[in-house]
């Protein structure tokens, strides 16, 4: 039973983490095609105070709750090699925020539209492609999870 519930959680937590991620997607068109102070003025003003903490903390759930599942079905080599595949895969979105989007959270918060450094598009770009990433990322996660659970259960059927 408690491999059952830890599946549902890894998997609800991993959604609630992938929402954010798909919302930086979804917006990527959109903010591609704005200049720098109304780019750095959404950035600043959208996303504070909860979208962070909120996402990040289900991400960093997600993470602990498939590096649990990877231990729990240590002993069920089909399941385990496709959780252990999602794992990396949400470790890997993880090292994403915190190698490339953090760095560059840290350098345009305490900016102001007219401070922005003549290399604010390379920031763009690096902060706006790395959530792609992390969707992707996110998303091939779930899927695994997803896939653990469905390959295991038509082995037993």
């Amino acid at each position: 039973m408690l491999l059952i519930w830890l599946r549902m959680a890894a998997m609800l937590l991993t959604v609630l983490g992938l929402g954010a991620s798909l919302a930086h997607l979804y917006e990527l068109p959109a903010k591609l095609s704005i200049d720098g102070a109304l780019w750095l003025t959404l950035l600043q003003q959208l996303y504070p105070p909860l979208f962070g903490p909120l996402a990040g903390t289900a991400e960093g759930a997600s993470v602990a709750a498939a590096l649990l599942l990877c231990l729990l079905l240590r002993r069920r080599p089909a399941a385990l090699r496709w959780t252990a595949a999602a794992a990396l895969c949400l470790v890997a979105a993880h090292a994403v925020f915190w190698l490339l989007v953090a760095p560059v959270n840290t350098a345009l918060l305490p900016l102001t539209p007219p401070t922005l450094p003549p290399d604010w598009e390379a920031l763009r770009m690096q902060w706006e492609l790395s959530h792609a990433a992390r969707a992707a990322l996110q998303l091939a996660g779930l899927l695994l999870l997803w896939w653990s659970v469905l390959r295991e259960t038509l082995a037993q059927s």
